[in-house]
């Protein structure tokens, strides 16, 4: 039994062997060819893409004049193609034709490149004709275009009209703005801005918003320059508001505008008119009142005036201040209140300089007047108290001779020349000298001109004041 068996083992083995060596092959054989079949089917899911046939210059050119010719600005422009490349010539009624030429012929295909060589026209008829339309209408046309024309017209008119009415109605404007000057130059905007309107409104209704634009933009650039060329009277028109808005001053009060001197006549929209202490007229711009320092003398009515008086070293000089401030007490015109003062200035070389004060109603006093007769006053009543208002001493060297000579003269002459005599005062009447009522000529002057004067004056009594 175990005989029979093994050889069957034997041969099985075998088999199995040449199975295994089959299967080997087999594989061995397939492999280049699924390998070979991927590849077929690699190459079958990227296919190579092929370049579309050229365009040839004929069609390109046909296309772009074509489309040329279509377009009423564009149906003069000639085209040559090459290769590809567009040249473009001829011309056309405005810039914006030549980009448009240009960007449409880069649209279409097969063009490379474009070289623009189109001009623009300066006929009259060429750049007239996208404002004002095609002159070489009909005149159905034109007859039928004159309603539109009308209604544009009469918009304009009753705008303008609107604008002129509303800004020459002055009470309703100083009712707004009390200051006459704002009045001005609020309803002259006003009747500018309305003007303005009406022409954009008519414009509009006649589609010519683009014209509109173009004078608009031009308007301002104009401007701008007229601006940088008149700043200097710009500067003093916008000064001139300023001090209609918020007065400094008022008419007929007495000021001092930097170094000019006067009373204030008036106040105009480009200067400011002074009547000087002589009667002269003097105009100030108002760019330089503006920027000036004032001084105005007539706001407050009390004022002070100063002089100095001298005395001798070996005088007593605080009763000399006491003597002067009692006389300047005693004067009708100087005031109580302030009160009068005096202090000790300095020590000269031969004297004592004192400094007295005092105040004065300038409603009722005329400064000057008052400021002299307190000036003689105090010195009379130091002299008449024997206080001495020394003179500057100087001293002399000379040689011996003239020394010698000195000395030889008779003694009397130099002690006649040196004796103190005192000259005796006139029988004057003095009473128009010391009249110290406050001087009004210049203030009737200035009243008489002010009544007289046509000119437009911007002082207001309502308007408020700094």
């Amino acid at each position: 039994m175990n005989s029979l068996q093994l050889p069957t083992c034997a041969r099985s083995a075998a088999s199995n062997v040449k199975y295994a060596v089959l299967v080997v092959l087999c594989l061995v054989w397939l492999v280049p060819i699924s390998v070979a079949q991927t590849s077929d089917t690699s190459e079958d899911l990227n296919p190579i893409i092929q370049t579309p046939p050229a365009v040839s210059d004929a069609s390109i050119k046909s296309r772009i004049s074509a489309i040329f010719d279509e377009i009423e600005s564009l149906n003069r422009v000639t085209v040559e193609v090459n290769h590809g490349v567009v040249r473009l010539a001829g011309e056309v009624p405005s810039s914006s034709a030549v980009a448009r030429a240009e960007d449409l012929a880069l649209r279409v295909n097969g063009v490379v490149t474009v070289e623009n060589e189109i001009d623009r026209s300066l006929s009259v008829q060429d750049s007239a004709t996208p404002f004002f339309g095609d002159p070489s209408g009909t005149w159905g046309s034109v007859v039928r275009a004159l309603p539109l024309y009308g209604i544009a017209l009469g918009v304009f008119l009753t705008i303008a009209l609107i604008g002129h009415l509303v800004a020459s109605w002055r009470s309703f404007w100083r009712w707004i703005l009390p200051n006459p000057f704002l009045v001005e130059l609020v309803s002259g905007a006003f009747r500018i801005v309305l003007l303005l309107v009406a022409l954009v409104v008519a414009m509009s209704i006649l589609g010519a918003t683009t014209v509109m634009g173009t004078i608009l933009g031009g308007a301002g650039v104009i401007g701008l320059a007229i601006g940088i060329s008149v700043r200097d009277t710009l500067e003093n028109y916008i000064s001139s508001i300023m001090l209609s808005v918020r007065q400094p001053f008022r008419a007929n009060e007495h000021v001092l505008i930097d170094e000019y001197e006067g009373k204030v006549m008036r106040l105009t929209s480009r200067a400011t008119v002074l009547m000087t202490m002589d009667g002269n007229h003097l105009r100030i711009p108002n760019s330089s009142v503006f920027k000036a320092v004032i001084l105005n003398y007539t706001r407050n009515p009390e004022r002070r005036f100063e002089f100095d008086l001298g005395v001798d070293a070996a005088d007593d000089p605080v009763a000399a201040m006491q003597l002067g401030l009692d006389k300047l007490k005693s004067l009708r015109f100087v005031l109580d209140h302030p009160e009068p003062e005096a202090f000790i200035q300095t020590v000269g070389d031969s004297n004592i300089i004192l400094h007295f004060m005092g105040w004065v109603d300038q409603a009722q006093t005329n400064f000057a007047k008052g400021r002299g007769l307190a000036i003689a006053a105090t010195k009379d009543v130091l002299e008449e108290s024997g206080f001495t208002l020394p003179e500057p001493i100087y001293r002399l060297r000379f040689d011996s001779g003239v020394e010698d000579a000195l000395k030889s003269g008779k003694p009397e002459i130099g002690t006649q020349q040196s004796a103190d005599v005192r000259r005796p005062k006139p029988h004057v009447d003095t009473r128009e000298a010391t009249d110290v009522a406050a001087d009004n000529t210049l203030d009737e002057k200035v009243a008489a001109e002010r009544a007289n004067n046509t000119e437009d004056d911007l002082l207001d009594e309502q308007s408020p004041v700094e």
